[in-house]
């Protein structure tokens, strides 16, 4: 390097003389440890969730990671080829930015390793200061590592935050997000890359539920911020092979019982902390359990006059006529639920989600109504008890046919659910999902369902079993769900296991989803699988009954 360079957005000042990248000092840690002869974008050497990684091309990525699971590496990576790159061929500047200056010693040591091997291109190492400008004009240095390139361009390691984030112009990446003080205020700050073709790269493991990392992947999954969302457990990264690549590194044969004992080391070095280590390891907020949900919460987003319609069977109501059953399944419809359904807005779009029983449990039908100011209401609240398969069907058909310009809707498809999901699927089309309830969804689309109690964009009945069922709501594992055995009684003295609070977290789902839109309108007293349907009138207009509860038959 000879003298100081002109270079926009930063001052360099007197570096040292630059370090080719193989006579790295000792103290430059991990990045300069890479093999010469080890090829990154070779068959096998990347793990798939490094390639997931990589191919993910959006603008903004977020990556809640267990430690050491390899996505710096990877970051570097494609860093290198990000700044090697012309400008015609999506070339850009930079910055790196870690929570302690040794993260950037080792990120700019992988940096200069896979520039030689990927870009062919012998790079020195600088340490240099970058020059940051406050808000109130005064400067101050920071200390950073620089690697230029051909192309022009250059990745830059700095060794602590700058305050002046909106001047710099790239990629940037945060590194260990959930550790850097007023986190909140540098992703704030660095949106405003995106106006000329930035990028913003998010990368920590937890730090708390509440820390603000966790918060930008709440509202990343509940689709409020536009950020990409990949989580990689320790485990998780163990299956992809990250041991094979340790004993790549360190020139040790790999074998299977030397991995079980590698995993089983660094995890019993956590000895009692487990919330320490599913934290670190697990991806998994050490803070992040028990309820999801306060009661002033669910209460804040309910509403009096909301109806909760229930009808329940004895036992030897199965064993009667179709008829008798149709009949009585109809009966309860056009007394129970028609007065409903017939004040219904018609000029709003409904949605509605089922979370199925059929002993034990309660079904439960929850409809909503999207508002002109995009906040859900139920409409009713239906629970089914000890209803069989047919007569389920056909209230669940009665009431959807009478949806007015009815969008979507989601259905619990487990175990027996399995048929009335298929059963709506194939009436309505593509507006119907069939859901699978697995740690996927939950972990995907519970966090949207949450966000919408403190955004007050969804209204429930104002019931005691609806609040008790949504107060069931808890961390599982780092993810919303009902535990798996959390039962209670409900008011009318049955079972329940958070059963509206599955159905409302369904409707949501299917508020969210992009489908078509098709008007159904009923038959001319036409039967369709037992069900004699009727024409809606015109009644529009508001007004909602009190609770109501059905029969016993």
């Amino acid at each position: 390097m000879k003298g100081k360079q002109n270079i926009p957005r930063g001052e360099w000042r007197d570096p040292i003389l630059p370090r080719e990248p193989d006579k790295l000092p000792e103290e430059w840690p991990r990045g300069a440890d890479i093999p010469d002869e080890l090829d990154p974008l070779a068959d096998g050497v990347l793990m798939l969730h490094q390639s997931e990684w990589l191919e993910d091309e959006s603008d903004l990525k977020a990556c809640a990671k267990g430690r050491r699971t390899g996505i710096t590496f990877a970051e570097a990576l494609d860093d290198t080829l990000i700044a090697a790159a012309k400008r015609s061929a999506g070339g850009q500047n930079v910055f790196y930015i870690g929570d302690t200056k040794d993260k950037g010693r080792e990120f700019i040591g992988y940096v200069a390793q896979f520039a030689k091997t990927v870009a062919k291109q012998l790079v020195s190492i600088e340490d240099s200061f970058f020059t940051d400008q406050k808000a109130d004009g005064s400067t101050r240095q920071i200390a950073s590592y620089v690697i230029r390139f051909a192309s022009g361009f250059r990745v830059e390691a700095l060794s602590s935050r700058p305050e002046n984030i909106r001047g710099l112009q790239g990629v940037v990446v945060i590194d260990e997000a959930a550790f850097h003080k007023d986190v909140r205020e540098v992703l704030d700050a660095v949106n405003a890359l995106l106006i000329w073709g930035g990028k913003i790269r998010v990368i920590s493991s937890h730090n708390g539920n509440l820390n603000p990392f966790n918060e930008l992947l709440r509202e990343a999954r509940a689709g409020k911020v536009p950020f990409s969302v990949h989580e990689i457990p320790f485990t998780d990264a163990v299956t992809n092979g990250l041991y094979r690549r340790v004993c790549l590194i360190k020139g040790a044969e790999w074998t299977e019982e030397g991995e079980r004992e590698w995993e089983g080391q660094i995890r019993n070095s956590y000895g009692v902390r487990t919330a320490k280590m599913r934290q670190e390891l697990d991806a998994i907020p050490a803070d992040a359990e028990g309820a999801a949900l306060s009661r002033v919460q669910i209460e804040a987003c309910m509403k009096q006059g909301i109806p909760v319609i229930r009808w329940a069977c004895n036992d030897d109501f199965k064993n009667a006529s179709d008829d008798v059953r149709t009949r009585a399944a109809l009966d309860f419809c056009e007394k129970e639920l028609k007065p409903v359904l017939d004040r219904l807005d018609k000029r709003r779009s409904h949605y509605f989600g089922e979370d199925f029983a059929r002993k034990g449990d309660a079904t439960v039908i929850l409809p909503l109504e999207l508002g002109r100011d995009l906040v859900r209401r139920a409409v009713a609240q239906v629970e089914l008890r000890n209803v069989p398969f047919d007569q389920q069907r056909e209230i669940l058909f009665y009431i959807v046919d009478r949806l007015p310009r009815m969008s979507g809707g989601a259905l619990d498809a487990r175990g027996n659910g399995a048929y009335l999901a298929e059963k709506a699927a194939q009436r309505y089309g593509s507006n119907v999902v069939e859901v699978q309830l697995s740690d996927s969804w939950y972990k995907t689309e519970m966090p949207a369902y949450l966000e919408a109690f403190g955004d007050k964009t969804i209204v429930l009945p104002a019931s005691e079993d609806t609040l008790t069922d949504h107060q069931a709501l808890a961390y599982v594992n780092g993810y919303v769900k009902i535990p798996d055995n959390h039962r209670f009684k409900g008011t009318d003295g049955f079972d329940r296991h958070g059963d509206s609070a599955i159905a409302g977290a369904l409707a949501y789902f299917a508020t969210r989803q992009e489908i078509e839109i098709i008007e159904y309108t009923g038959a001319h007293e036409t039967v369709d699988e037992g069900v004699k349907l009727f024409d809606d009138d015109e009644t529009t207009g508001g007004g909602m009954l009190p609770e109501l509860s059905g029969g016993l038959y």
